[in-house]
C-alpha cells in the first residue's frame, strides 16, 4: 500500500508538470498567432522566458524564502538539541545530506522545507511546533519535510512558481497589446476567413483563461506533493501514528502571524486556516487534514 502509494502520487506529479509546461507553450502560441502571426515565435519565447525565470529562481531561493518568513537558522545542537538531533537522524535515514535548520518565532505549529536540491536545502519549524509536539509527533513532521528534500519537491515548487510568473508575463504582455491595438487588424482577419476569427478566439481565450488554469495546476502539484511527502515520511520513520497525531494538533491551532502568503504551499499545513468551500478545493494548497490521516490510517 505504502509504495503504491509513492508511485501513484509521482505519475500525477508527472501529467501535472507536463500539463503545467503545456499550457506555457499554448499560451506562448496564443501570443504568436495574435501579434506576429507565428505559432512558432511565440513558443519559442515562452520557452527561453520560462528557462530563464527558473534559473534565477531555482539558484536563489533558501535564504529568499527564509527572510520573506522571518525565519533565524539555528547553527549548531545546543541551541535546540532536540530538533537538531531529529534533522540529523532523518536526514541520515533518507540519506541525503543535512539540511539547514531554522526556526520561525511563530506560537501556531506548521513547517517546511524549501531548496534547489538535496545539497542545498533547508527546513524551518515554528517555535508553536516545538512547544506543542512530543518527540514522535515532531520526529514525524521532520521525516514530512526531509521526504519534500529527498524528492525533489522543493525544486518542483520553485518550477513551478516560475512557470507561473512567466503565464502572468505572458498575459500581461497579451493583454497590453490587444488593450493598446496591436493585434492583428479586422481586415486581415475579414481576408483570411472565419477560420482565422475561431483562432483568434481560442486565442484570447487562452489568455484570459490562462492565469486560473495555472493557479489550478499549482495547487494540484502542491496536494499531490503533500500527499507523497506524507507517505514518504512514513516510509522513513515506520511510525504512520507520530505524522497522524502531528497532523491533528497543526490542524486544531490559530493562524500563523509570521508565514509569508507566498510561501504558503510550502509549509506542512495551510498556515493561514483558510476555509476551503464546497466546489472550491482546486484552488486549496493543501489536501484536507482529514483525507490525508485517513490514508495515513490506510497504511
Amino acid at each position: 500500500m505504502l509504495f503504491e502509494q509513492i508511485q501513484q502520487n509521482k505519475r500525477k506529479t508527472v501529467y501535472v508538470m507536463i500539463g503545467f509546461f503545456a499550457l506555457v507553450l499554448a499560451i506562448g502560441a496564443a501570443l504568436g498567432y495574435l501579434f506576429m502571426r507565428n505559432l512558432i515565435s511565440g513558443v519559442v519565447v515562452a520557452a527561453i522566458l520560462a528557462a530563464v525565470y527558473m534559473a534565477m529562481m531555482i539558484g536563489n531561493s533558501t535564504n529568499v524564502v527564509m527572510q520573506m518568513n522571518h525565519a533565524t537558522e539555528v547553527h549548531d545542537a545546543s541551541e535546540y538539541p532536540d530538533l537538531w538531533h531529529i534533522v540529523e537522524d532523518m536526514a541520515m535515514v533518507a540519506q541525503v545530506p543535512i539540511p539547514r535548520v531554522f526556526i520561525v518565532d511563530d506560537p501556531s505549529p506548521n513547517a517546511f522545507a524549501t531548496g534547489n536540491d538535496p545539497q542545498h536545502a533547508a527546513v524551518a519549524v515554528t517555535t508553536g511546533i516545538m512547544a506543542r509536539l512530543n518527540r514522535e509527533e515532531l520526529e514525524g513532521v521532520i521525516a514530512h519535510e526531509v521526504s519534500h528534500i529527498r524528492n525533489y519537491d522543493i525544486r518542483l515548487q520553485t518550477i513551478a512558481l516560475a512557470l507561473s510568473a512567466v503565464i502572468s508575463m505572458l498575459v500581461n504582455i497579451g493583454s497590453n497589446m490587444l488593450w493598446w491595438g496591436g493585434g492583428r487588424s479586422r481586415d486581415n482577419d475579414r481576408e483570411e476567413g472565419a477560420s482565422n476569427i475561431i483562432g483568434l478566439v481560442f486565442s484570447i481565450l487562452l489568455l484570459i483563461l490562462g492565469p486560473l488554469a495555472a493557479s489550478i495546476a499549482q495547487m494540484a502539484l502542491s496536494r499531490n506533493r503533500e500527499y507523497l511527502a506524507d507517505a514518504s515520511g512514513v516510509e522513513l520513520t515506520r511510525n504512520p501514528q507520530g505524522l497522524i497525531n502531528a497532523l491533528l494538533k497543526i490542524s486544531d491551532s490559530e493562524p500563523m502571524q509570521a508565514a509569508d502568503p507566498s510561501s504558503a504551499a510550502l509549509y506542512i499545513s495551510d498556515p493561514f486556516k483558510g476555509l476551503s468551500r464546497s466546489g472550491a478545493h482546486l484552488f486549496d494548497s493543501h489536501p484536507p487534514i482529514e483525507e490525508r490521516v485517513a490514508k495515513l490510517r490506510a497504511m
